[in-house]
């Protein structure tokens, strides 16, 4: 057991500090119903980052990690932009179009970099099992001022994604994008420990598991984060026990929880 919490103490920490941001960034997607826009700044993001690396910058590093922040508040001003209420065109196909032409992008430079493979590997599921409590520490402090930023601006926020912003007298553009780039600071420093998957899964699988049972944004928060703790303990156990990796372990322990409430659901609806 002791060499369990040593080994193990770090990622499951890092875990949640990852499930306390985007399980509350999740409800606010999920009600946009724009689901794959974290994959498509997870992207973008990883994309910054490949760039820093092709130009032999450290992955990791102060520049990777800037790269990645500006190629994020890139994708946030688009996606800002392109929210219409009722447009001819969906704002999820610009989201898929963005992902899709990151996702090739940073192809077509890990083609060009040393070790482009292990690279891509790393990219989408993370390696987390070696993060550190540096790592840890320095990523809580920056979602944590993200927290009171939309602690601070709550109304707003919660405006855009659940109410009527429209009518309330004050530029939707711009807190669409101050939303999309505080968003950006998050998933940026998430890519770089837990990798696109596992960023993913934490943002989408508890607010999901969430509205299956609830309707107040406060009790989803509650059965989010419970879930998202709920399978980082058992995700991480797996993956030491089982000698797997520990993000795709994670990844697929949200699958089968999420497969498990979905059936509890439907039997109580029943």
């Amino acid at each position: 057991m002791s060499e369990f919490l040593l080994f193990m103490a770090a990622p499951f920490a890092a875990c949640l500090v990852l499930v306390g941001i985007h399980a509350y960034l999740g409800l606010h997607v999920l009600q946009r119903e724009v689901i794959f826009v974290d994959l498509a700044l997870a992207q973008v993001a990883a994309l910054g980052g490949t760039l820093a690396f092709l130009f032999g910058h450290e992955l990791g590093g102060i520049t990777s990690y800037l790269f990645s922040l500006g190629a994020t508040f890139f994708g946030a001003a688009v996606f800002s932009l392109t929210r219409v209420r009722q447009g001819r065109i969906p704002q999820e196909a610009i989201i898929g179009i963005v992902y899709a032409v990151s996702a090739a992008a940073g192809v077509l430079a890990l083609d060009r970099a040393p070790h482009g493979a292990e690279h891509l590997k790393d990219l989408l599921v993370g390696s987390i099992l070696w993060v550190s409590w540096d790592e840890v520490l320095k990523t809580g402090a920056i979602y944590a001022g993200v927290g009171l930023f939309h602690w601070f601006f709550r109304r707003r926020f919660l405006a855009l994604s659940f109410g009527n912003a429209e009518n309330q007298g004050w530029s939707v553009r711009l807190w669409d994008f101050l939303f999309y780039a505080s968003f950006g600071f998050v998933i940026t420093s998430s890519v770089q420990i837990a990798g696109v998957l596992l960023v993913f899964s934490f943002l989408i699988v508890p607010a999901v598991c969430a509205a299956l049972f609830a309707d107040g944004i406060g009790a989803r928060l509650a059965i989010g984060w419970g879930v998202g703790f709920a399978v980082s303990a058992l995700g991480c156990s797996l993956s030491y026990l089982a000698d797997l990796p520990t993000g795709a372990t994670v990844v697929c322990t949200f699958g089968l929880v999420l497969l498990l409430l979905g059936v509890l659901r439907a039997v109580r609806s029943g």
